[in-house]
């Protein structure tokens, strides 16, 4: 009876000692390498267990944690995405502000230069620089400009007044 006790804790060692080296994760062996250990446990059954249980068995303080296949995530569960997105949206919009205020700029620029010749208000004749206050072209200041048909006081096609 001794003797098969003894031979059931040998088998229960060797069997539990080969069933913990495959089930533990590579990265966490100590001493030699995963497949190493597995060698050494099935060549030498109770000395290779008990010297897996005694050095190459992980510690009690390395949580093992289980292993879940890398899978990519939502765009809306990723946060480097979305500082990522972020960034790339205030840089759109600090750059269509500074072209908008370029825009700006350049039209003040060209505005500016042709019609703000400081003949505005003050001068004698009111015309604007190029023209002369005797042309066909249109009516100079102070001078009113070409009637329109309904205007205040005055009948339609029909003869009809027109209201305002």
């Amino acid at each position: 009876m001794p003797r098969v006790a003894l031979a059931v804790a040998i088998l229960a060692i060797y069997v539990y000692g080969l069933v913990d080296v495959i089930r533990t994760d590579k990265r966490f062996t100590r001493g030699f390498s995963k497949t190493t250990w597995l060698i050494m446990v099935i060549l030498l059954p109770l000395i290779g267990a008990a010297l897996w249980f005694l050095i190459g068995r992980p510690r009690a303080t390395t949580v093992a944690r289980p292993v879940y296949p890398q899978h990519p995530t939502a765009p809306d569960d990723d946060p480097d995405f979305l500082r990522n997105l972020e960034q790339r949206r205030r840089q759109a919009e600090a750059e269509r502000l500074r072209k908008l205020r370029d825009d700006a700029a350049r039209k003040n620029q060209a505005d500016g230069g042709s019609h703000r010749t400081g003949t505005t208000g003050t001068g004698s004749t009111g015309a604007t620089p190029g023209t002369s206050s005797g042309s066909a072209s249109g009516p100079s200041a102070g001078e009113p400009g070409p009637r329109k048909p309904g205007a205040a006081g005055e009948a339609n096609a029909e003869g009809n007044p027109e209201a305002k």
